[in-house]
């Protein structure tokens, strides 16, 4: 370890930031990191010492055994993972992954460090086979006050709040108190009656689940959807393109371009709603886009609703009752994002303005859509989540379960939330579709020695000043361990980060790819 950072600062890494990217190896490293880091950027710029002699300070240092106190504490904290993760394989040994994780912590530096991105700080987190064997922080928490990211930080996870209200639709189903092909009103008669082109329809928990009922997202008009809607099917040939690009060279206008989700108004408000039936009122009486059932249109808005539906039919606030969710899951560090609230280790988040600087984002309340994207968690609780309906699906594969705790979900439940469903698409994965709050891509091969597509689930997420995604990779055969066959068995990532509008999910996958390489030649 002591040699990998002095071949950092080799790089020309500064010495603050190598200690800041070796701050989430371990709980019990961090202090001597952060005494490091403060004690460095005292020297270097305090007192107008150059990098260069910084650098050399810290060769020292490492010399004398910083690197041996962190190879340490990096040891006992893959120990205490490994002995407190129930039901694990002795075949999962952290010390196995190195290299899947130097490759994955350089493919995340890539999208941190880049010009289109500049992500001031983001979180990581990979287990396998249930067990977590990578969780680090990368650069800050806190720009301003120099506060790094660890696996403790807690970030916005956006619409990764959309498979947890998800799970919890699932569990009511289970205990018989909803409904899922029932109409809405049925739950929350405070939703009108909708009606498309002239005719009463029909819009139900299911329906609000794969975000087939019609019911808008941000963009208010209509028709401004349904054009962009007929472009996105109809696409630009290449040829068209020359021809509006000399129409702009000549000086004549070029057809208005679709607004961003960050441009819209709704993105950024500020208003508090004490309860989801009050947050209704933000959109329950504007028209349909489309025909409940027959076109995919991805809404948050719509689980706004599902929310109310969750509880009435759970008769408990919908927050009391995802927070006994997340308690009975052992998310602890998953909670609303209550702006007055004291949370311990929040990130701050931030954009990117017009001229490419690194700007605080503006205030926001969530309260409009908690079941939607307004949820905070850790990397942590995000795997824990993961790897609960991994075991719940894969349980269903199992003839002998004998000894063995039930899912979270019961068998058909959990297959049900990653079977494709019709109609659907995902705009962040185009081998996928959408099913109940999860993208999946389904295992495929069409020719022999060409690409083959693995089975995986995901779910990617988008707020002001966050961007996330949580993915699944599930083992392609179930082994036996020990003559039984140990759940769950595969590979979960997630990563979240306090900068907005950066697409993850392809990142996430090469890093699932990679540790599952590493996992088969355990």
């Amino acid at each position: 370890m002591a040699l990998h950072i002095l071949h950092q600062c080799s790089r020309g890494f500064s010495p603050a930031r190598v200690c800041v990217r070796f701050s989430g190896l371990s709980a019990r490293a961090q202090p001597h990191l952060q005494r490091v880091h403060r004690f460095i950027h005292r020297t270097s710029h305090g007192s107008g010492e150059s990098s260069s002699s910084s650098r050399l300070w810290l060769y020292g240092l490492c010399g004398l055994g910083l690197g041996g106190a962190v190879t340490f504490a990096v040891a006992l904290k893959s120990r205490r993972d490994l002995a407190e993760s129930p039901g694990d394989c002795e075949r999962t040994d952290a010390a196995g992954y190195r290299g899947a994780v130097e490759t994955s912590r350089e493919l995340l530096q890539r999208i941190q460090v880049s010009v289109e991105v500049g992500a001031p700080g983001l979180v990581v987190g990979v287990s396998v086979d249930g067990v977590q064997v990578w969780a680090e922080g990368i650069g800050f928490a806190d720009l301003e006050n120099r506060v790094p990211c660890t696996p403790d930080t807690v970030m916005r996870i956006a619409s990764i709040s959309k498979p947890l209200t998800s799970a919890a639709v699932a569990r009511l189903c289970e205990e018989g108190k909803l409904k899922l092909d029932e109409p809405v009103q049925t739950y929350v008669p405070e939703f009108p009656k909708k009606q498309f082109e002239g005719q009463e329809v029909t819009i139900t928990s299911r329906m609000l689940l794969s975000h087939l009922s019609g019911i808008r997202h941000y963009e208010k008009d209509a028709n401004k959807v349904r054009e962009e809607r007929e472009k996105a099917k109809n696409k630009i040939k290449r040829k068209e393109d020359e021809k509006e690009e000399k129409k702009e060279k000549q000086g004549q206008k070029k057809p208005t371009q679709k607004k961003s989700e960050f441009e819209l108004e709704e993105y950024y408000l500020k208003d508090h709603y004490n309860s989801v039936i009050e947050a209704l009122d933000l959109f329950k009486d504007d028209p349909l886009i489309f025909k409940p059932g027959t076109t995919f249109l991805y809404s948050t808005h719509a689980f706004t609703l599902l929310s109310a539906v969750v509880e009435r039919a759970a008769a408990v606030p919908f927050l009391d009752h995802m927070g006994a969710m997340f308690r009975e899951m052992g998310m602890f560090h998953t909670v609303p994002e209550l702006n007055e609230t004291i949370i311990y280790h929040r990130s701050r988040y931030y954009h990117l303005n017009k001229n490419g600087r690194v700007v605080n984002c503006p205030y926001v309340d969530n309260s409009y859509k908690w079941a939607g994207g307004g949820f905070l968690s850790t990397a942590g609780d995000l795997l824990r989540f993961g790897n609960a309906l991994l075991y719940s699906y894969q349980i269903t594969q199992l003839k002998d379960t004998e000894g063995m705790l039930p899912g979270f979900l019961k068998p058909h439940t959990a297959r049900e939330l990653w079977t494709p469903v019709k109609n659907t698409e995902v705009s962040w994965d185009k081998d996928g579709q959408y099913a109940q709050a999860w993208l999946v891509v389904e295992e495929e091969q069409k020719y022999g020695q060409c690409r083959k597509r693995r089975h995986y689930v995901s779910h990617t997420g988008g707020a002001v000043g966050a961007s996330s995604v949580l993915l699944v990779l599930p083992a392609e055969r179930l082994e036996q361990c020990e003559g039984k066959k140990q759940l769950p068995q595969g590979v979960v990532v997630t990563v979240i980060m306090n900068m907005q509008s950066v697409g993850l999910n392809r990142t996430a996958l090469a890093i699932a790819h990679e540790f599952d390489r590493a996992r088969l030649r355990q």
